[in-house]
């Protein structure tokens, strides 16, 4: 026989699991209770019990037991008699299970639950997470989070997310692929390119972020932290270190590389733009008359096609159809939006997508857990404030003017508000849609500064804020609010995977290096002594001997440093090497990461394997004259 037992505060009601099915809603006398106790939190109990003998109602402890939590929300609406969502853990004491639900973080003493008790494995996959029983496992260098400027989350009180490419994760080789091929039937049907380019490929593999296109002269740039142009091809044709120097290094004044003469590839949406660009390059060389725009032209043509595949919705409405095929699946995200919410912080989104899609993408991203998840909309119960159609990087000035409008979920209908709060209608007769769940509020538009005052932020370096896109999501937030930021950069766990795997190659490098240094060092020397030392005729032809076979010695290492470093470079990408090098400088885009990203990461989930309280600190800076001396 199965009992339920429900605390309210200090009363106890107990019924026969069929009697408590059959009532809907919930009894008068939960909400009198609820009345009773209003303006202070509480928390109610229920308890299944299965009995050996049904008069042994009075001992519930002899029984194995489930208890659910919920807290005073619950009541907040008429429909509250159909539960809400709930996260179930797990724990074993003895021989019995206890399962332990827990709505919004919440304990029944009306305190936050501590993150110990977060567990995920009703997902089905038994995601890591730090809350997790197997917490103080070793990470995966290729999913640490790295830090570039100390950030205590306990100074944190709200953590944002972006959706595409930071939460979504999209699958470049069916994504990248499908706005291509949009992108090119744009370019034929819409401004009469030339019927040709129906028939090309995209090769998904071929660009990387961190590039530049030159739009007047057509190449495409990757250059260091000081802006020297180290790779460079003109479409697909690699350009000659003459070539390179010619243009790029003998002006007087160094080039900034920025709009409008360049753009900058720093989003994985940027690469099949930027590979078309570049077939469009070699096609106009090498069929003249064919194209009659420019280089420069050609660019804004390619954008153009771009924004159009966006405004009429076909690249949204074929992901949409089959998410599975475009959005990699990733069953630690829910478990970490819930241990930051567990951990008492507010959660938001900002993206630039509409509600629709949003939605479409978030309920595939989060979707139901439990048989009484079946809500199109469940997804929300993790965020407080979800903003939409957001137009960052403008977003983030506060000062844009933008009007903030509520978004009804149901029907995708904008309701005015006044910064927020809503606002009465003319029409009285208008019957707004009843938006029951307040828990997470949804926007369209606005700025910053509305989302400050809704989530109550006090400060801006008390939010942290997660996104893929360095200029519209990391250098803006930063850089304009000093928001606590962190860059998601997917491409990095192959990245240090291969650096792992080359360390010895990479010493070999430097003792290559080093070698080559000494070896001119001996030239020099030599040639110093010939010219001031006043050595006679045989010494001095002994000298010069030595020197024509150092110089030989040198060229020939000259020549395996210069090798062994091409095959290295390869290894990462066969035409732009390391993501985060340029030789052996750092590159415009690693730079750009230390610049304005205070953590950096490969994937948004790699969140849920530290604490939410974690103090991340940066390792010590070292001066070249420190290196030799202080490097562990």
């Amino acid at each position: 026989m199965l009992l339920v037992s429900i605390r309210v505060s200090d009363s106890i009601f107990r019924w026969n699991l069929r009697d408590f099915i059959s009532i809907s809603p919930l009894p008068k006398w939960l909400y009198k209770s609820r009345m009773r106790i209003k303006g202070r939190p509480f928390s109610f109990c229920v308890s299944l019990f299965s009995s050996p003998n049904p008069n042994h109602i009075l001992e519930p402890f002899s029984f194995s037991s489930s208890r659910i939590l919920f807290n005073s929300g619950i009541l907040s609406s008429p429909l509250s008699g159909q539960f809400p969502s709930i996260r179930k853990v797990t724990s074993c004491k003895g021989n019995n299970l206890h399962s332990r639900n827990t709505m919004d973080g919440m304990g029944a003493d009306g305190k936050t639950l501590p993150p110990e008790t977060t567990d995920t494995s009703d997902r089905g996959q038994n995601p890591y997470i730090w809350s997790s029983p197997k917490a103080g496992q070793k990470i995966d260098i290729g999913k640490q989070i790295f830090c570039n400027r100390s950030l205590n989350m306990k100074n944190i009180v709200a953590v944002g997310f972006d959706m595409d490419y930071t939460l979504a994760q999209y699958k470049p080789e069916t994504f990248e692929s499908l706005a291509y091929e949009g992108t090119v039937r744009k370019l034929v049907y819409d401004l009469q390119y030339p019927s040709e380019l129906l028939e090309w490929t995209f090769d998904w593999k071929y660009m990387v972020r961190g590039l530049v296109l030159d739009k007047k002269r057509g190449n495409i740039l990757k250059m260091d932290r000081h802006k020297y142009v180290k790779v460079a091809y003109h479409g697909f044709r690699e350009m000659s270190k003459e070539d390179k120097v010619a243009t790029y290094g003998s002006t007087l004044t160094r080039d900034s590389f920025d709009e409008p003469d360049y753009a900058l590839i720093d989003t994985l949406f940027s690469l099949a733009e930027a590979y078309l660009f570049a077939q469009l390059v070699d096609f106009k060389d090498n069929n003249p008359g064919k194209v009659l725009a420019d280089y420069s032209q050609m660019y804004k043509d390619v954008r153009a096609a771009v924004d159009l595949c966006h405004r009429d919705g076909t690249l949204k409405q074929m992901v949409a159809k089959d998410l599975r095929r475009y959005i990699n699946e990733d069953t630690s995200i829910v478990p970490m939006l819930e241990m930051i919410k567990d951990s008492g912080r507010a959660t938001f989104l900002v993206t630039n997508s509409l509600w629709d899609y949003t939605n479409i993408v978030m309920n595939f991203l989060c979707g139901p857990i439990t048989m009484n998840s079946c809500s199109a909309f469940h997804w929300l119960q993790y965020f407080d404030v979800v903003i939409t159609g957001s137009a960052k990087p403008g977003f983030f000035h506060d000062e844009n003017r933008a009007n903030l409008f509520e978004v009804d979920p149901e029907s995708g209908m904008l309701l005015n508000t006044d910064n927020g709060t809503p606002m009465p209608t003319v029409d009285t007769s208008l019957r707004l849609p009843l938006n029951i769940d307040k828990s997470c509020r949804v926007f369209q538009g606005g700025n910053v500064g509305h989302l400050h005052k809704l989530l109550s932020i006090e400060s801006s370096s008390q939010v942290l804020y997660v996104g893929d896109h360095i200029y519209g999501d990391i250098l803006r937030s930063k850089k304009v609010l000093g928001w606590r930021t962190m860059l998601v950069v997917p491409e990095l766990e192959r990245e240090v995977a291969l650096l792992w795997e080359l360390r010895d190659t990479r010493k070999q490098l430097q003792l290559l290096r080093n070698e080559r240094d000494h070896i001119e060092d001996k030239i020099h020397h030599l040639k110093w002594s010939i010219r001031f030392d006043g050595v006679n005729a045989d010494n001095e032809e002994d000298l010069i001997a030595e020197v024509d076979r150092l110089k030989s010695q040198s060229e020939q290492v000259r020549l395996n440093h210069q090798e062994a470093q091409r095959e290295c470079h390869q290894m990462f990408h066969k035409v732009w090497g390391q993501l985060m090098k340029t030789g052996y400088q750092n590159s415009r885009f690693a730079h750009q990461v230390e610049r304005f990203a205070c953590l950096y990461t490969s994937q948004v989930t790699n969140l849920s394997m530290y604490s939410p309280n974690k103090y991340y600190r940066p390792r010590e800076d070292f001066m070249p004259h420190e290196i030799d001396i202080l490097a562990l």
